[in-house]
């Protein structure tokens, strides 16, 4: 009588399963993170694997890899601060709600209240050109109108096969609610009306308005836009040069200072071909606090 014990199939097939599970166990929930805990306690890695954290006065004020704003409890930009790009992750730099805007280039309309990305490109461009005290044309972008809304016609009327208007009965300046003024008085031959509360565009074909502004803006296109994440901690070197001037007047500096502190924190393309230049705002910014400090009246 054959009297050694037999294991089966199904017991062997757990067991082999509990032991894969062990040992996988081990490695990758202990040995594995153990290991990158003390390679990157290793000279150049130990400050970005704590999270690149930035001091100032003995105190962390931020990280180099994640963007801030430089605004008051009002939530109204600094001006001895350069100033940062927009954001959308929450209410503005918040990691826990890194995000885009989820808008494209087709968003030209505000509908019920709600601005359309077109609008809050223009209306950010009126208002950093203002901030920056530059001149009203200074704020000039493609597409945009001067009164800071998108230059968007609705135009209404039968269409021909191609899905255009055929015969032109009312065109409506979709963005600049009424009482304002439309952008332009005619098109095609129709007077232009501003919009009234509550107007339905969807039988009418958007038509949005180039204008005369220059193809390469004043305010770059970072100042206007926010990034994929939300976060980005840099902005151009266009937009940090573009404040140069109230950087120099709040802070007591030349503007050839001011440039040359832009200069010293320009990083240039990685391995000189792969991104743009661009200008870490929270490290300028602390640069000036300690070097050319507010005066306090």
């Amino acid at each position: 009588m054959n009297s050694q014990f037999h294991v089966p199939s199904w017991a062997r097939t757990h067991l082999a399963a509990l032991r894969m599970f062990a040992v996988a166990t081990v490695l990758l929930g202990l040995v594995y993170p153990l290991a990158m805990v003390g390679v990157a306690q290793a000279p150049g890695l130990h400050h970005r694997a704590e999270g690149s954290l930035v001091a100032f006065q003995g105190q962390i004020v931020g990280s180099s890899l994640l963007g801030q704003s430089f605004t008051d409890s009002g939530g109204n930009p600094l001006p001895q601060y350069f100033q940062t790009r927009p954001s959308n992750a929450g209410k503005g730099y918040d990691p826990t709600s890194s995000s885009a805007g989820n808008l494209g280039p087709e968003d030209i309309a505000d509908v019920d209240g709600r601005s359309s990305l077109l609008t809050t490109i223009c209306g950010r461009s009126v208002a950093i050109a203002k901030f920056e005290g530059l001149p009203d044309s200074a704020a000039a972008r493609p597409y945009c109108t001067p009164g800071g809304v998108g230059a968007v016609l609705a135009v209404f009327g039968p269409r021909d096969r191609t899905g255009q208007v055929a015969t032109v009965q009312r065109v409506i300046s979709v963005n600049e609610a009424c009482p304002a003024t439309p952008f332009v008085s005619e098109w095609r031959g129709v007077a232009v009306q501003c919009a009234p509360p509550g107007t339905d565009v969807a039988p009418a074909v958007l038509v949005p308005v180039r204008g005369d502004a220059p193809a390469d803006p004043v305010i770059p296109p970072d100042a206007v836009t926010a990034s994929g994440s939300g976060l980005d901690p840099q902005i151009s070197p266009a937009y940090a040069q573009l404040q140069a001037d109230r950087i120099a007047k709040q802070r007591g500096m030349t503007r050839e200072q001011v440039l040359a502190l832009i200069r010293a924190h320009t990083t240039q393309r990685t391995m000189g071909f792969m991104g743009e230049p661009n200008v870490n705002v929270l490290e300028l910014n602390l640069d000036l606090d300690r070097h050319h400090p507010v005066a306090r009246s």
